[in-house]
C-alpha cells in the first residue's frame, strides 16, 4: 500500500548514523559527503515510496522535463543526506565548519521589543533545525512546537545544539490541547514560538490551499495559533547554499487581527506565497516524502 500521508515521525537508521559519525570523526566532512553519493543513488534507485512524491513535485508541480525531474530527485536525496550529516556534526560535538548568512534577523529583535511575543512559522525545507545557531544569537527565549512522535529524537538534537544556552524550549503537541496554554504563557512572557505548517497527522484538522497550482491540505493548528493570539507572525527558512554555507531568512512580521474566518485563510495564503517563492530558488530542498497534493493522493489511491 502506498503511503497517503505523513505518519508523524521520520525514519532513521542507527547503524547508518554510526558509520557516518565514525567517518566524520576520523576523516572529516568531505569523505562523508563522498560516501553519501552512493547512499543517495541507492535511494534514488530503490526507494519508490519516497521517490514518487518528490518526482511528482518536480514533474507535475514544477513542470520540469523527465530528465530534469530525475536529476532533481537524485539531488534532493543528496542534499537531504548532506543536511543529515550536518546535523550529526553538530550533535556529535565535532568542530562546526559552517558559515551563515542572516537575512531579516532584525525582525526577530523587533518582535521582542514589541513586548507581546511572536510566532515563527517554518516548513520541512532546507535545514530548519540547524537554525538553532540562528536562535543562539538572540536574547529572547524560543519555544519550538512539535508533534509527540518527533519529540524525543529532535529534543535530543536540539538540546545538544543549545547545550550552552537556556533560551530554547520544546512544546509537545498533546491531545488534551494543554500545549495551547504553554504557547499562551510563552507569548505572555514575550517569547517566540516556532512551528512547522506543512505537515499534519491523519485525523487532525486541516485547511485547503492552492500550492504550486494544485490544492493541498495544510494543518489548521499553526494558522489558528497565528491568528487567535494577535501577535506578530514571521515565516522563517534555513537553506543550504554550498557544502558549508547556509542562508537564513525571516519575513517581515505581520499581525492577523481580522475575524478568524478571514485571518486564517489570509495567513495560509501568505505562508504559501512565501514558500512558493523560496522553492523557486531552492527547489531541491523540498523534503516532504509523501503524497502532498490532493490530486497526487487520488492518483495513488486509484493505482
Amino acid at each position: 500500500m502506498t503511503q497517503q500521508s505523513w505518519q508523524g515521525k521520520s525514519k532513521g537508521n542507527k547503524l547508518g548514523y554510526r558509520i557516518f559519525i565514525a567517518i566524520l570523526k576520523y576523516a572529516g566532512i568531505q569523505p562523508a559527503y563522498f560516501l553519501l553519493r552512493f547512499v543517495s543513488f541507492y535511494y534514488f534507485l530503490f526507494s519508490k515510496s519516497s521517490s514518487r512524491p518528490i518526482y511528482y513535485f518536480f514533474r507535475e508541480r514544477k513542470g520540469y522535463s523527465v530528465w530534469r525531474s530525475l536529476k532533481g530527485l537524485y539531488r534532493n536525496y543528496y542534499i537531504f543526506g548532506q543536511i543529515l550529516i550536518d546535523k550529526i556534526v553538530v550533535m556529535s560535538g565535532l568542530k562546526v565548519p559552517y558559515t551563515f548568512e542572516f537575512e531579516g534577523e532584525h525582525y526577530l529583535e523587533e518582535i521582542h521589543k514589541g513586548g507581546k511575543g511572536g510566532i515563527l512559522i517554518g516548513s520541512h525545507t532546507g535545514n530548519f533545525e540547524l537554525a538553532g545557531y540562528y536562535f543562539n544569537r538572540l536574547t529572547v527565549r524560543v519555544n519550538i512546537v512539535m508533534v509527540d512522535q518527533e519529540h524525543q529524537k529532535i529534543k535530543e538534537y536540539l538540546e545538544s545544539v543549545m547545550s550552552d544556552r537556556k533560551n530554547l524550549n520544546i512544546i509537545t503537541i498533546k491531545e488534551d490541547f494543554s500545549h495551547i496554554y504553554e504557547i499562551s504563557n510563552a507569548l505572555k512572557n514575550n517569547e517566540l514560538v516556532a512551528i512547522h505548517a506543512d505537515r499534519y497527522v491523519e485525523g487532525n484538522k486541516t485547511i485547503t490551499g492552492t500550492f504550486l497550482g494544485e490544492e493541498a491540505q495544510f494543518p489548521m493548528g499553526p494558522f489558528i495559533i497565528a491568528t487567535i493570539f494577535k501577535v506578530p507572525v514571521s515565516f522563517v527558512y534555513c537553506f543550504k547554499e554550498t557544502s558549508t554555507h547556509y542562508h537564513l531568512y525571516t519575513s517581515t512580521p505581520k499581525e492577523y487581527t481580522a475575524p478568524k474566518q478571514v485571518a486564517i485563510p489570509e495567513a495560509l495564503n501568505d505562508y504559501i506565497k512565501g514558500l512558493e517563492k523560496k522553492l523557486e530558488k531552492y527547489p531541491e530542498q523540498w523534503f516532504n516524502y509523501f503524497p502532498f497534493w490532493e490530486k497526487q493522493k487520488q492518483e495513488n489511491t486509484a493505482k
